[in-house]
């Protein structure tokens, strides 16, 4: 096991793009909407999550290389009265792409979503049978 080695490889502008949803209940959402979540606001939370996530990823995935990222965008957005869509886009110039970056910000922001709002989702039982983390995946990669 190594990393892949880039020495050879030229350093070129990369960005890559991740989008991914969390499903919650509706009145979670309208909580959201009306700024009565007891931890803070969620979104803006999870912005910044999703940011030091992806400054972050060699610290998460062992192989992974540690980049100098030039720019980093997360954006949130809730679709409907069911889900919320976080997309991240990460820029640089190296030598290896910022697919995991793009990622790994996708991924935390969405799980920082669901600690912010966890007490909102819980059954009866304590059970989340309606929360959920989907589709997280790469939408775009740009290579020139």
């Amino acid at each position: 096991m190594s990393m892949v080695d880039i020495t050879a490889k030229p350093t070129v502008y990369r960005e890559a793009t991740a989008r991914g949803y969390i499903r919650l209940r509706t009145e979670t959402i309208k909580l959201i909407k009306e700024g009565n979540i007891e931890k803070g606001d969620p979104l803006y939370t999870a912005k910044i999550a999703g940011i030091l996530a992806a400054k972050n990823t060699p610290l998460f995935i062992p192989l992974c290389h540690q980049i100098l990222i030039t720019n980093i965008n997360v954006s949130i957005r809730i679709v409907n009265d069911d889900t919320i869509e976080v997309e991240s886009t990460v820029k640089t110039r190296a030598q290896t792409g910022v697919e995991m970056e793009a990622l790994v910000a996708t991924a935390m922001a969405l799980l920082t979503i669901w600690d912010m709002v966890k007490q909102y989702e819980k059954d009866s039982e304590g059970q989340y049978p309606y929360t959920a983390i989907q589709n997280i995946h790469v939408i775009r990669k740009v290579k020139d």
